[in-house]
Formats: C-alpha cells, structure tokens, sequence
C-alpha cells in the first residue's frame, strides 16, 4: 500500500478527547491534586468574596425592610458662635404636627454618668450616657424590649439599658443596680440592639419626669426621632429643622438613620473589590503551577507522545489531548474551590446571622472561569507536544 493509499487518521470525538486528558492526570494523581490546589484557592477567594457581601446586602435590605427608611433623626448643631445651640423643650410636640409624620418622639442629655457601683472610680464611664426619655420611645425607634419592662411614668427610680450597655455594665437581669449621680436605681429593663439608633444601644434610659426630678435634667431634647409617611420623608427632612426651632433652623441637624447603614453596606463593598482583587491574583498563580505542570508532563511523556504519532495521531489529536488535560484540571479545581467558596460564605453568614445568598453567576462562572485559565495555561504546553516528531520523541 502506497502512502497515498493510507486511510485518512482518525477522528476523535470529544468523550474520547476528554478520556485522554483524564488518563494524564490519573498517572500522576498527587501532582495534579497539587496543581488544582492553586486554582481551587484562587475561586474561593473569588466566590466568597462575591457571596459574602451579597449575603450582607441581603440582611441589610431585609433589616431596612424591617425597620423602615422612613426615620429621621433630628440634633441640634452649633449656633453662629460657635456654641452648642439647644432644641426648644417643645420640639416633639411641634414635630407631631407636620402633616406626613405619623409619630415622634425624643431623649435628652442629662449630663451624668452610670457606674456598675459606687466603689467604681468616677471617670471610669464605660463610654455609656444617661438619657431621658418618654414611653413612646421605642414605638417610634421600632425597638422592643429583651428583658423587663421600658419607661414608664413611674416616681420609683429605675432604669433601662441598652444592649450595650447592658453588657459593658455586667447586667444580665432585672432587679440588679447602677449608680447614678450619687443616687442607685433599679434595673427595670434591658433592650434587644437597634441598628438605626446605636446610641440608644449605650444608653442608660431614665424616664423623662424621673430625670428632671433626681438628676436636674433641664428638659430639652437632645434628640428627636420622626416616623413620616414613606412617600413624604424628605419633604419632612426639609421642613424639620425649621419646624423644631423656627427662630434658628440652621441650628438643627437632619438625618436619616437608614442612611448611615447604607453608607456602612457602601464601605464593604469597597473592601470586597479589593479582596477580589486579592482572589484574581491567587487564580493568576494557580494558571502559572497548571502551565509548569502541563509542562514538565510533555517533557516526561515524550516518548508516549512519540508513540501516539507513530501510530498515526495527528498533531491536532495530541494538541487536543494536553490541552483537554489542561482544561479539565483546572476543571476540577475551579469546582472544588467553589465548593469551598460556598461553604466558607454559607459558614460567615450563619457566624453573623445572615441570610447566605450565594449568586449563580458567581457558581457558574467560577468553573468556567476556571476552565479558561485552563486553557491559556494548557495552550503552549498542548503546542508544544503537537510540534514534537515521532523520531525526535522515540529517540
């Protein structure tokens, strides 16, 4: 038979392209593990960098969803001269009579500070304030009580702390005291956190009668909160300051609470970019051990090269082959470092109470991602062997 007459080579078919690039990696099975290692680390990063931020923003709108965008939070700023300027002692009511705001309620500064006893040094603080405040309070704030009882219009001397508090205290019950300007009072009650009023959460509460009775409280609010119509919130925040001090409203500051979360959500984000980042270079390093890896097999599979050619492999099939190898090495280890991605965000949600929200594109792409790296790893090794002759190979 002449060379002319030799029967066209044959055809591989993608199933048997893949078995080829699976029989390289089950002759060296510690090295390939190895080499996916590299690629399995770089998507995990990736993935959880993706799904752990998602999983925040996910909390984030169902706690807003919860608590509401519709608070405003208004202080009194600083006058002309510099000077801590004040709210009239008649800014709750007036704020109440703002069409859209559905409640409002305030807490005032008194000035002291909560010491666990009266053996504690006096400016050992723990960074905890005492505030005012009036019943209604927590209907306004959405918060809710975790133990005991709130403010009521009660002479008896009692307290409410906030979880914070609470904590840096070392109150766990009711019933215990605190000192208070010279003076003890009972703890009453302990609340659940508050995301949108954090400072309530390192209060001490005292009832607003109580307040100005025992501890000289002046009156005036240092805080008022406004629940407003939702479609109606910033024509409210436009108004605010003007309708707690009309004769100063450059005086008042307006805030929306919800925002600072939102800002908060903002700065996470930017962190993530950069951990992201962080993941992309891990994934370029892994391509570069898959490359190295790919190329020292052609080096030791020389002679299995040379035979393949001799027994009539095209250089198409033999490129194929390594590169498939390639491909589905970096294959494997893009899903296992998927796998890991997932469970190391499904585990941090869970640490910090979040719903886990793992994004589909983050799956689907890591692995494909992973394959592409693959094969740009594959793709010099794979030509390399393709341009190997069967005598240069075998001998």
């Amino acid at each position: 038979m002449t060379l002319t007459q030799l029967p066209p080579p044959t055809r591989l078919g993608p199933r048997d392209v893949g078995r080829l690039g699976a029989h390289g990696m089950r002759t060296k099975p510690m090295r390939a593990v190895l080499s996916a290692l590299g690629i399995a680390i770089g998507i995990a990063a990736v993935v959880a960098v993706i799904g752990i931020p998602a999983s925040s923003a996910k909390a984030l709108s169902d706690q807003l969803a919860t608590l509401g965008t519709n608070l405003l939070r208004a202080e009194p700023g600083q006058t002309f001269g510099g000077d801590n300027a004040k709210l009239p002692k008649e800014s709750v009511a007036m704020a109440k009579r703002i069409a859209p705001v559905r409640s409002a309620s305030g807490i005032g500064k008194t000035g002291k500070t909560v010491r666990r006893n009266d053996r504690v040094a006096v400016d050992e603080t723990s960074g905890l304030a005492v505030y005012a405040a009036t019943p209604d309070l927590l209907d306004v704030l959405g918060g809710h009580v975790h133990l005991g009882r709130f403010v009521d219009s009660s002479p008896f001397p009692s307290v409410v702390l906030g979880s914070v508090a609470a904590t840096r205290l070392g109150v766990t019950g009711l019933g215990g005291q605190v000192f208070i300007d010279g003076q003890w009072f009972t703890v009453a009650g302990i609340l659940d956190p508050m995301p949108l009023a954090p400072e309530i959460e390192r209060s001490v509460l005292v009832a607003w009668q109580t307040a100005i009775d025992r501890l000289g409280f002046d009156g005036h609010p240092g805080t008022v909160y406004v629940r407003a119509d939702d479609n109606a919130v910033e024509d409210v925040r436009g108004v605010l300051g003007a309708t707690l001090n009309p004769q100063h409203p450059n005086e008042v500051k307006v805030a929306r609470p919800s925002d600072a979360l939102a800002a908060k959500q903002l700065t996470e984000t930017a962190y993530s970019g950069l951990f992201l980042g962080l993941g992309g270079v891990a994934l370029l390093v892994g391509g570069v051990g898959v490359a190295n890896t790919m190329v020292i097999s052609v080096l030791e599979r020389r002679r299995e090269i040379g035979l393949r050619r001799a027994l009539g492999a095209t250089r198409r099939q033999v490129r194929g082959q390594f590169l498939a190898e390639s491909v589905l090495l970096s294959g494997l280890g893009g899903l296992a470092g998927v796998l890991i991605g997932v469970a190391v965000t499904a585990g941090y949600s869970v640490s910090q109470g979040w719903p886990a929200e793992i994004p589909l594109p983050a799956v689907v792409g890591g692995v494909a991602v992973s394959m592409l790296v693959g094969a740009i790893a594959g793709a010099y090794p794979a030509m390399r062997a393709a341009r190997l002759s069967p005598t240069e190979a075998l001998a």
